[in-house]
C-alpha cells in the first residue's frame, strides 16, 4: 500500500471529520470527487459537495467521531474500515433525533490518483442508523 495514499485517507478522517477542518478537503479531494454508495444521498461533487455531506452529519451528530479500525489497499485504492460514533441530536435521512448515543461500522473504498481522492464508495449497516446501538450497553 502506498504510504502517501494511506496518509491522505487518514487525514480525511482525522483532520476533516474529527477535527472539523473542512478547508483540508481542498487539498485532499479532486474537483470531480464523488461519494457513491447505497446509503449516500445527493449528487454533489468535489470538495464543496463533500463539505455539505460533512455538515449534514454534524447537524445530526454534533459530537461525531470516526475511528479507523483497519486500513488496507493497493496502489490507487485504499479501503478504510471505520466506526462512527456520536449522539443523534438532529434529523438525518428522515430519521428524527433520538438523543441516543449511536455507533455503527462501515467501509469506504477511496480511489486516489495524483495525490487526490478522486472518488469514494462507502457502505455501512443502515439498520444501525435507523435503530441505533447504545454504546456501553449489551442490551441496547
Amino acid at each position: 500500500m502506498s504510504v502517501e495514499n494511506e496518509a491522505i485517507v487518514r487525514r480525511l478522517y482525522e483532520e476533516v471529520w474529527n477535527k472539523r477542518k473542512l478547508e483540508v478537503l481542498d487539498d485532499l479531494l479532486s474537483p470531480s470527487h464523488a461519494i457513491q454508495g447505497p446509503n449516500v444521498s445527493g449528487s454533489e461533487i468535489g470538495p464543496e459537495g463533500y463539505k455539505h455531506q460533512v455538515l449534514r452529519f454534524l447537524k445530526a451528530y454534533p459530537d461525531l467521531h470516526w475511528t479507523i479500525e483497519d486500513i488496507v489497499g493497493g496502489n490507487e485504492k485504499i479501503v478504510a474500515a471505520w466506526t462512527f460514533s456520536g449522539t443523534h441530536e438532529g434529523e438525518y435521512m428522515g430519521v428524527p433525533a433520538t438523543h441516543k448515543k449511536v455507533s455503527f461500522g462501515g467501509i469506504t473504498i477511496h480511489h486516489i490518483a495524483n495525490g487526490k481522492i478522486i472518488d469514494s464508495f462507502t457502505n455501512w449497516d443502515s439498520l444501525d442508523r435507523v435503530d441505533p446501538v447504545v454504546q456501553g450497553s449489551a442490551n441496547g
